[in-house]
């Protein structure tokens, strides 16, 4: 057998930087993402217990339509490059508001009037901040 054959049959090992993060690490690199994006107003809520649609939602807004939409494409690309399948909805509209589905996370991200307009926040018992 060649020394390239032989390579196919070896498995990978499994490594740390190989595995998922769980949850609450998912929470904290989307975070981490959102502020180094300059994101504003980044709110995490807590919605184990109160219903099965998610474990987490979080809610951020950029300074303009434009930042919006990049911060989304950068969430985006940055949850597919670890093996994640986001969904993504708006980023194709106005800027106003775009939606990224993890399934255990959903990140909306807002421009600030849009985001005091609807106050999804109240939904979950939490204060909208005011641009």
């Amino acid at each position: 057998m060649t020394a390239s054959l032989r390579t196919n049959h070896i498995k990978k090992k499994t490594t740390v930087s190989d595995k998922k993060p769980n949850v609450e690490e998912l929470l904290n690199i989307i975070q981490q993402i959102l502020e180094d994006g300059k994101a504003a107003d980044i709110l995490p809520i807590t919605l184990k217990g109160k219903t099965s649609l998610a474990d987490y939602l979080v809610i951020a807004s950029g300074s303009s339509t434009r930042q919006v939409t990049a911060l989304a494409s950068t969430l985006y690309e940055k949850l597919k490059e670890m093996g994640f399948k986001p969904r993504m909805e708006g980023k194709e509209g106005s800027g106003q508001w775009v939606i990224i589905d993890l399934g255990d996370i959903i990140v909306h991200l807002f421009y600030p009037e849009t985001r005091s307009f609807y106050e999804i926040e109240k939904l979950w018992g939490e204060k909208t901040p005011k641009p």
